[in-house]
This record gives structure tokens, C-alpha cells and sequence, in this order.
């Protein structure tokens, strides 16, 4: 067994500019660690399964959850529930680093709205 990170991780890239690492990849729960750019969102959506927990490494984030706008900062975390719409948003002038942790896994759970 070896500890693992962004160096040793299964790394992606999503939207124009965010990257993924895959510290976790398993169906029965993931956790990703995500690097989001200034000005950078995902598509709001939900999940029909998953149950999520964002906490913020570095930096400052908007967490829009259910149409109401939550201001996360470094240390802080929110949950969202399966089945509530939600979009991450960075809308400040640095990058923002978090971790997502899902369960089960978000894959082919997600639906756009």
C-alpha cells in the first residue's frame, strides 16, 4: 500500500480550465481532489444517488445550492444531498483548490438543469 497524491493520482481536466485528480475511484465512493480557475464553473446539476461533501483547501468559492449562494473560504465545507440542484463557482481572482467527496460515485449519476 502507498499513500497517493496529485503526482501519483489519475488526473483529468473538465470544463475549459479545471483539473482532477482521482485520490479515490471506486463505485462505492470517490474523492477528488479539483483545481478551479478564476472566473471557472461547472454546469449547475444534481445527482439522482450521490451525496456530496466539498471542503475547501485554498482559496474562496461560491457553492450555489438550491438557487442560494453560499460563500465557502478556506476550511470550510458544505454537503448536498442527492437530488439538489447545485454549481461550484470560482468568482475570485485565484484559484481554488477542494476536495469533493462522493457517495457512491457521481458516474453516470449526474443530471443538468
Amino acid at each position: 500500500m502507498q499513500a497517493i497524491d496529485r503526482s501519483s493520482a489519475e488526473h483529468y481536466h473538465w470544463g475549459n480550465a479545471c483539473d482532477g485528480w482521482h485520490l479515490v475511484k471506486r463505485a462505492d465512493m470517490s474523492v477528488i481532489s479539483e483545481r478551479v480557475p478564476p472566473g471557472a464553473s461547472e454546469v449547475r446539476h444534481f445527482h439522482a444517488s450521490a451525496r456530496q461533501f466539498f471542503y475547501i483547501l485554498r482559496g474562496d468559492a461560491i457553492m450555489e445550492k438550491n438557487g442560494k449562494r453560499i460563500k465557502l473560504s478556506e476550511g470550510q465545507g458544505i454537503e448536498v444531498a442527492p437530488g439538489t440542484p447545485h454549481q461550484f463557482r470560482n468568482e475570485s481572482s485565484a484559484d481554488v483548490q477542494f476536495l469533493v467527496i462522493s457517495h457512491p460515485a457521481t458516474l453516470s449519476d449526474r443530471v443538468e438543469v
